[in-house]
C-alpha cells in the first residue's frame, strides 16, 4: 500500500510564546499602573504607524506617486519625498487616535503639531523621523523610522514645546523600526533593548531578541569616508588608524538604522562627525541622536559628541544638530581619544604662541 501523503506541519522558527509588543512593555514594567499601560498603549500605536508604512512600502514600485520627490524642502533644508510625507502623516493619524498624545514633534515639521483633543488628558509627546535613509527608498535599500517619547512637562501655552529642550535622559522611551527583509522594532523603555519582527500572517510584532547588549569592542566601523577631507583633522587620524590595523571592516549603507542596527548587533563604531564647515554635524539631536543614543546605553554601550556624552547635551532648538559617535564603549572611546589628542596638542601651540 503506498505511503499516504501527510500535510506538512509549519514549524516555528521561535520556540516562545510568541510575546507580543504590548504585552512586552507591561512585563518590564511589572506593573498594570496608569503609566504602564499609557505606555504600552503608545508603543502600539507606533507599532502600528509601522505597519502602515511597512505595508506601503512594501509595494511601493508598484504604486503610482508612491515614489520619487515632492518638489518641496523641509525645515532641515532638504529635498523632501513623497514616502516622507505619507510617514509623517500616518503617525499623524495613528495618534490623533490614541487620546495619550498631545503634541507631535518631527524632523517634517518645522513647529510640533498639536492634537487639541487629546491636550486635555494627553501628556506624552512623540518626537519622530518618520523617514530616515529616504534616499535608499528609490532603489529599494533599508531605511528606518525613529522614535522617542517623552512626558509633557508645563501648559505649553505658547505652542513653542520649549520643555522638549532637555537632555536625553528626560525620554521615557525610545526605539526604531527597520525596514528591511524583515520589519524589526527595536525598543527600551529604560529596561534594557528588545527587539521584534513583523509576522505578517498574524499582523504582530512577536518578540525575537531580549535584554540585547553590544560588545565591549567590535570589528565594523561604520562611516562616510567620501567626506574625509571635510573632516577634522583628528576623525582623519582615526580613519588612518583603522586603515593601518587589521581586524577592522567597513560597513555604510547611507541609512542611519540600518548602520545602527547592525552596530548594535554586531559590536563596533558609527560616525557621523561634524565637518570644518559645518561643525554641528548633520543628524538632529531630538529626533536621531538622542533616542538612539539611549537605545545604545541601555545595551551597555556608548553615545558621544566627541568632547560629550551624547545624552547629556540640552538643545537649544528643536532641531539642533549634533556630531555622533555612537557604539561600543572600546570603539566610541578610541575615537574620543584621537579627538582629545588633538585637543591637548593645539592648546599646547596655542600656550607657546603666547
Amino acid at each position: 500500500m503506498a505511503d499516504v501523503e501527510r500535510p506538512l506541519v509549519e514549524e516555528h522558527s521561535l520556540d516562545r510564546d510568541c510575546t507580543t509588543l504590548s504585552r512586552h512593555v507591561l512585563q518590564q514594567l511589572q506593573s498594570f499602573s496608569a503609566e504602564a499601560q499609557d505606555l504600552s498603549a503608545l508603543m502600539n500605536r507606533i507599532a502600528l504607524a509601522a505597519k502602515l508604512i511597512s505595508r506601503r512600502l512594501s509595494r511601493a514600485g508598484l504604486m503610482e506617486g508612491a515614489l520619487g520627490f515632492t518638489g518641496n524642502i523641509n525645515v532641515q533644508g532638504e529635498s523632501v519625498k513623497k514616502m516622507d510625507i505619507y510617514a509623517n502623516d500616518v503617525f499623524i493619524s495613528v495618534f490623533k487616535q490614541s487620546g495619550l498624545v498631545c503634541r507631535l514633534a518631527s524632523e517634517e515639521m518645522e513647529k510640533p503639531y498639536y492634537i487639541p483633543e487629546n491636550c486635555p488628558i494627553g501628556r506624552y509627546t512623540l518626537i519622530y523621523d518618520p523617514i530616515d535613509g529616504s534616499s535608499n527608498i528609490d532603489i529599494n535599500l533599508n531605511i528606518g523610522s525613529i522614535f522617542s517619547i517623552r512626558r509633557q512637562e508645563g501648559d505649553d501655552i505658547d505652542g513653542n514645546a520649549l520643555d522638549l529642550l532637555q537632555d536625553g535622559h528626560k525620554q521615557l522611551a525610545a526605539g526604531y523600526v527597520l525596514y528591511g527583509p524583515s520589519t524589526m522594532l527595536v525598543y527600551s523603555i529604560g529596561t534594557g533593548v528588545h527587539s521584534f519582527t513583523l509576522d505578517p500572517s498574524l499582523g504582530e510584532f512577536i518578540l525575537s531578541n531580549e535584554n540585547i547588549q553590544i560588545p565591549e569592542h567590535g570589528p565594523v566601523y561604520s562611516v562616510n569616508e567620501g567626506n574625509f577631507w571635510q573632516w577634522d583633522e583628528s576623525i582623519r587620524d582615526y580613519i588612518r588608524y583603522v586603515h593601518r590595523h587589521e581586524g577592522y571592516t567597513a560597513r555604510y549603507s547611507g541609512a542611519l538604522v540600518g548602520d545602527f542596527h547592525r552596530i548594535l548587533s554586531q559590536g563596533g563604531v558609527f560616525l557621523y562627525p561634524g565637518t570644518l564647515k559645518k561643525p554641528e554635524g548633520k543628524l538632529r539631536l531630538l529626533y536621531e541622536s538622542a533616542p538612539l543614543a539611549f537605545l545604545m546605553a541601555q545595551a551597555g554601550g556608548k553615545a558621544s559628541t566627541g568632547t560629550q556624552n551624547l545624552l547629556d547635551v540640552v538643545p537649544d532648538a528643536l532641531h539642533t544638530r549634533t556630531p555622533l559617535i555612537i557604539g561600543s564603549k572600546e570603539d566610541v572611546s578610541l575615537v574620543e581619544s584621537f579627538i582629545q589628542e588633538r585637543a591637548r596638542e593645539s592648546q599646547e601651540v596655542v600656550t607657546v604662541r603666547s
